[in-house]
């Protein structure tokens, strides 16, 4: 079998296209390579999802916890609390043990045991509550001049908040935020080696670079492989990431501008 028909059978596998047996024997180089990469559909799945719905939800948060109202915030300070302390993948296992706890008392808890919706529901939990952390920081960080400036000018409520408050609290937090985007992809390699099952073994890139490792008994191949992906998809996160950070610093002088740059540690 050549690279190009590994690709056509395999290329699609991990969301049910193309073959449906994994290789028995052999594990070529190009297999891992096709195999791996198209495990990283679900990371990518679970990570655009459950950052795009976070945003919105950590926003709400970081309101929540800088509201007046004592109620509020006591509830977005106990839930950044408790999804920033616990692990993740403890979520992952209490989340998949409650969903198949509440399925026979309904149907419409069948899905919620599928890694597709429940795992997404915990990553999207779990990236609001820390992303809410830095709104919230970013938040209390906003210039009180602005806001003086804002109400002089007469704006107030809605109108202050959507044109002063959010912009700059956006524009704070944006390189602490892309490094949350960064883990919160990293971290979709937790799902499948939680409670959620792989249904026909239609796995993640890590399930795929497991499953290679322990069929060769050779780690030294496929785990680099997907540290190889996942390098790319961290170069193409800053890089998004960056020219969003660019918009947001439109405003500013060209010296005073806040400039996202990759750093290569060699020890974190």
């Amino acid at each position: 079998m050549s690279c190009w028909e590994t690709i056509a059978d395999y290329g699609l596998r991990s969301i049910g296209i193309g073959e449906r047996v994994l290789p028995r024997e052999g594990y070529t180089l190009c297999q891992q390579f096709t195999l791996i990469g198209s495990g990283m559909i679900w990371n990518i799945y679970f990570g655009v999802l459950a950052l795009c719905s976070g945003f919105f939800f950590a926003t709400a948060v970081a309101l929540g916890k800088a509201s007046k109202n004592k109620l509020l915030q006591k509830l977005s300070a106990w839930f950044i609390f408790l999804f920033r302390g616990s692990p993740l993948f403890i979520q992952f296992f209490f989340a998949y043990f409650l969903f198949l706890t509440l399925k026979p008392i309904s149907p419409i808890f069948d899905p919620f045991t599928s890694a597709w919706l429940g795992a997404l529901i915990v990553l999207f939990l779990n990236t609001a509550a820390y992303s809410g952390e830095i709104f919230y920081g970013a938040l209390q960080s906003v210039p009180k001049g602005d806001i003086e400036a804002a109400d002089a000018y007469g704006m107030s409520g809605w109108s202050r908040f959507k044109r002063i408050t959010w912009p700059t609290m956006l524009r704070l937090a944006w390189p602490a935020y892309t490094n949350e985007a960064i883990f919160l992809f990293h971290a979709t390699t937790l799902v499948y080696f939680s409670g959620f099952p792989a249904w026909q073994q239609r796995g993640d890139a890590l399930y795929y670079a497991n499953f290679f490792a322990d069929k060769t008994f050779n780690p030294f191949v496929p785990y680099p492989i997907l540290a190889f992906y996942f390098i790319l998809l961290t170069l193409l996160i800053i890089s998004l990431f960056g020219l969003i950070n660019r918009r947001l610093n439109r405003h500013l002088p060209q010296d005073s501008r806040s400039k996202m740059k990759l750093k290569l540690n060699v020890i974190r």
